[in-house]
């Protein structure tokens, strides 16, 4: 009876995470800004295509974004408390597990975002899905994967969101029982803000190096034959250094933060929110209790 309780505790807690991660995943869906400064990018975007231009892109995300956080929040925060090393790890594990459904929703996004005309019939690629067909048609299906190895790379970085999220409400904790003790909500948006700072600090070299990959052949217009050769991970860095130092890994760091902290913030909010709704909470401390005993 044990044994089946315990197995009935933790696949409740498997289909909470999923549906709490589809959840958290649709409240990351911002514009994008990309190189030179925020400003001059945001003017010169709204003046050349328009404010639409901002979300120039966005279905991609939008779609695959709640898919790809069931996959990396869902699985997780079963049984005892882990420790903060533990955390880190199961954000690692769960980067490079959801790696294969992010990167082709990258690419789509990267090759969108990417064209400048402002009329829709003016441009190679009309939307995600006629974006996709020419990519299968020219690449061959593995041809949305081009990118895979920097995606590993940029996503192996949640290990640092994980234990950031985890280390910065233990933190808080500290504050119960003192007139600063936040309620869990705000300990949330703070926590899951602050770990999306550690994770970008982290991550971005990947994430420029992966965009990069993904881009290739850009400015020159992509060919429309399987013969383009795809550029490695360490030749684009090489290049990135080459052409621009070390600050060139970190081009657009402050968009990422100011992007990120309310975004992630939000996600998490979320996702601790729809966890305690749907009593996650009473299941994992009946679930560590069975665990233990």
């Amino acid at each position: 009876m044990q044994h089946n309780e315990l197995r009935w505790l933790v696949e409740h807690l498997k289909a909470v995470g999923l549906v709490a991660g589809f959840a958290s995943g649709l409240t990351k869906l911002n514009p994008a800004f990309r190189n030179q400064s925020a400003v001059h990018v945001l003017m010169t975007t709204i003046k050349k295509e328009g404010f639409a231009a901002l979300y120039k892109g966005a279905t991609p995300p939008a779609v695959g974004w709640a898919a790809i956080d069931s996959v990396l929040l869902g699985p997780g925060r079963n049984g005892p408390r882990l420790t903060l090393l533990a955390h880190g790890t199961a954000g690692l594990l769960s980067g490079l597990t959801s790696a294969p459904l992010a990167t082709p929703i990258e690419l789509l996004k990267v090759r969108l975002q990417l064209q400048t005309e402002k009329s829709v019939s003016d441009r190679q690629f009309r939307g995600p899905i006629d974006c996709t067909r020419q990519l299968v048609r020219s690449q061959g299906l593995m041809g949305l994967w081009a990118g895979f190895s920097g995606t590993l790379l940029f996503r192996a970085n949640f290990f640092y969101m994980f234990l950031g999220f985890e280390a910065c409400m233990r933190g808080l904790s500290k504050l119960n029982g003192t007139p600063y003790e936040p309620s869990v909500g705000v300990a949330n948006l703070i926590s899951g803000g602050a770990a999306s700072l550690c994770f970008w600090t982290m991550a971005i070299p990947f994430d420029r190096t992966k965009n990069q990959m993904m881009s290739h052949p850009y400015p020159l217009p992509y060919p429309e034959s399987p013969t383009i050769k795809r550029p490695s991970f360490i030749s684009v860095a090489r290049g990135i250094h080459v052409s621009e130092g070390v600050r060139g890994f970190y081009r657009g760091l402050g968009p990422c933060f100011i992007r990120a902290f309310p975004s992630n913030a939000c996600a998490f909010f979320v996702y601790e929110g729809i966890m305690r709704a749907l009593g996650a909470e009473q299941v994992r401390l009946l679930a560590s209790q069975l665990f233990f005993f």
